[in-house]
C-alpha cells in the first residue's frame, strides 16, 4: 500500500513520534494504522498512543433520570454557537426526556414530541437554524440509584460531557462524586470483566513485544507482563483507578466505604470518535483565485 504523507501526518499527530519512524511503521504495516501504533509503541517510539478521536462535531450531551432508569443522548450541530441557543437547548431537553420510553436510537428518532417525530424535529430545526444536525447516540442505565454529572454545562441537565452512575447503596453526594471522577478520567469499563478480551489481549500482547524488545529472558518477561497488565487494569477500569477525590483509595474501596457498590456508567461526550477536518485555508484561499 502506497504511504502517503497525509497518512505519516496522522500517525505522528496521534503518537508524537518523528516523521522518518511513523513513515517506516506505516511501511512496516502496510498502511494498516492502529498496527502502524502497536509498531511504534513496541519500539518504544510512540510518546502517546491516542487513537484517533479528535472531537469534531459540536452540540450537547443532554441527561434524563426517571426513578431508577436514566439515559444519556447526544445531539450534534455543526458549530458550538448553535449549541449555545436556546431553541436547540430546548429541543435537546425534549429529545432526552423521549429516549427515557425507548432503548434505542432509531426508536429514539421515531419517538414523536409535541405530534411529530423527533427526525422532523431535527429537520425542522435545521431549516429554522441554518446548521446540520442530528440525534447521533444514546445510552441507558438502570439501576437501585442512579446518579447524573454534567461537565461544562451549557444549561441544567446538557453540556459537553454527560455521566450517569448506578449504585446499590451509598447516597447522592458520593455517586455524584464518582461521577466527576468519570468524567475527567474516562474508564474503559466498570471492572476487569467487563473490558472487552480482545482489547485485553492486544495490549498484553504489545507489552510482551515490548519487553521482549529488552532482550531479558521469557521467564523474566512473564513477570514483567504480569506487573504491567495489573497496571493497565488499573489505568482502565473504574474500580481500581485511584480516586481523584481521594488518591488513597481506589474508586472500589472508596465505594465500599461509603456502603455502596457501582453497578455501572454511562459516558458521553459530545464529537468523540469523529474526526475533524483540517481545512487548508491557503489552499482554499488560492482554488478561489483561480475560479
Amino acid at each position: 500500500m502506497a504511504i502517503t504523507a497525509a497518512m505519516v501526518k496522522e500517525l505522528r499527530d496521534s503518537t508524537g513520534a518523528g516523521m522518518m519512524d511513523a513513515k517506516k511503521a506505516l511501511t512496516e504495516s502496510d498502511g494498516d494504522m492502529d498496527a502502524a501504533i502497536d509498531w511504534l509503541r513496541t519500539k518504544g517510539l510512540a510518546k502517546a498512543a491516542k487513537k484517533s478521536g479528535r472531537t469534531a462535531a459540536e452540540g450537547l450531551v443532554a441527561v434524563a433520570i426517571d426513578g431508577g432508569k436514566g439515559v444519556a443522548v447526544e445531539v450534534n450541530s455543526e458549530t458550538d454557537f448553535v449549541a449555545k441557543n436556546a431553541d436547540f437547548q430546548g429541543m435537546v431537553e425534549k429529545i432526552a426526556n423521549a429516549a427515557l420510553t425507548v432503548s434505542e436510537i432509531d426508536a429514539l428518532n421515531a419517538a414523536e414530541i409535541d405530534g411529530k417525530p423527533v427526525s422532523t424535529m431535527i429537520t425542522d430545526a435545521i431549516a429554522k437554524i441554518g446548521e446540520n444536525m442530528s440525534v447521533r447516540r444514546m445510552a441507558s442505565i438502570e439501576g437501585e440509584t442512579v446518579v447524573s454529572y454534567i461537565h461544562n454545562a451549557a444549561a441544567p441537565g446538557m453540556g459537553k460531557i454527560g455521566v450517569l452512575v448506578a449504585m446499590k447503596g451509598g447516597d447522592e453526594a458520593f455517586g455524584k462524586q464518582v461521577a466527576m471522577h468519570i468524567a475527567a478520567v474516562n474508564p474503559a469499563a466498570l471492572n476487569e470483566n467487563d473490558l472487552d478480551p480482545a482489547v485485553v489481549e492486544k495490549e498484553k500482547q504489545v507489552q510482551m513485544d515490548i519487553a521482549r524488545e529488552s532482550g531479558k529472558p521469557e521467564q523474566v518477561i512473564e513477570k514483567m507482563i504480569e506487573g504491567r497488565m495489573k497496571k493497565y487494569m488499573a489505568e482502565v477500569t473504574l474500580v481500581n483507578q485511584s480516586f481523584v477525590i481521594n488518591p488513597d483509595l481506589t474508586v472500589g474501596a472508596a465505594a465500599t466505604e461509603a456502603g455502596a457498590e457501582i453497578t455501572g456508567f454511562v459516558r458521553l461526550e459530545v464529537g468523540e470518535g469523529i474526526e475533524k477536518k483540517e481545512e487548508d485555508f491557503a489552499a482554499e484561499v488560492a482554488k478561489a483565485a483561480q475560479g
